[in-house]
């Protein structure tokens, strides 16, 4: 069970909750798992989340392991220029 902190609109669209538990071990599950019980996360998730686990921002790593007391953002993408 990790725990994940959601960051801005992803808060919004998991119901107005801003820290959920999930069980997963890599950012691949999370993000399915994350779609299955948060069916607003979905269009976000397709569109691009960045993770960052103890302070390192991930993006398109799906393999990345999940350790289990780590501290886990999820971000939405920035668009724009």
């Amino acid at each position: 069970m990790v725990e994940v902190t959601l960051w801005g609109s992803l808060g919004a669209a998991a119901g107005g909750k801003n820290k959920l538990e999930i069980e997963a071990k890599d950012i691949r599950e999370l993000f399915r798992k994350l779609a299955e019980q948060y069916p607003g996360l979905k269009p976000l998730i397709d569109r691009g989340i960045a993770v960052a686990i103890d302070g390192t921002i991930y993006r398109d790593t799906w393999s990345k392991e999940l350790p289990k007391d780590a501290e886990i953002f999820l971000l939405p993408r920035l668009a724009g220029g």
